[in-house]
């Protein structure tokens, strides 16, 4: 799929295969091993390695899993550049998105890069919506 097309969990996906992590292949294998520990929203009787990864509730219960779970807070000096965060949208639509080194422009906040939609965006919306995760994974 061309970079500039595809969901908010395929930014997070491609940035780790920027690094030689392969999120995909790491989520399918742990959900093959642990199936009863993800959701299961989507009633599938088993995993779907074309599909898991693109699933934000997949990719929580996978880096919770990984020990790569933080505290939420509010506090912005509390992130990270290569830290995930996942929010919950109007709608209840769960959304993710990678902390980037730029900041906004007081250098208050770092920028998120994350797609809501319009494709791959940088943008100041860390503290714009509810924050449900923070986490910090290495691929270890």
């Amino acid at each position: 799929m061309p970079a500039g097309i595809g969901v908010c969990t395929d930014v997070v996906i491609r940035a780790y295969r920027a690094i030689g992590i392969d999120l995909q292949q790491r989520v399918h294998e742990d959900m093959a091993r642990a199936f009863s520990s993800y959701p299961k929203a989507w009633g599938l009787a088993r995993p779907d390695p074309n599909i898991d990864h693109r699933r934000v509730p997949n990719l929580q219960a996978y880096l919770r899993r990984q020990n790569a779970q933080l505290a939420v807070s509010r506090n912005a000096a509390d992130y990270q550049a290569g830290d995930l965060v996942t929010w919950m949208l109007p709608g209840a639509l769960p959304h993710i998105g990678l902390v980037t080194d730029r900041r906004t422009a007081d250098g208050a906040r770092p920028l998120i890069v994350h797609n809501i939609g319009r494709g791959p965006e940088l943008e100041d919306m860390l503290l714009g919506f509810e924050i449900t995760g923070h986490y910090r994974y290495l691929g270890e």
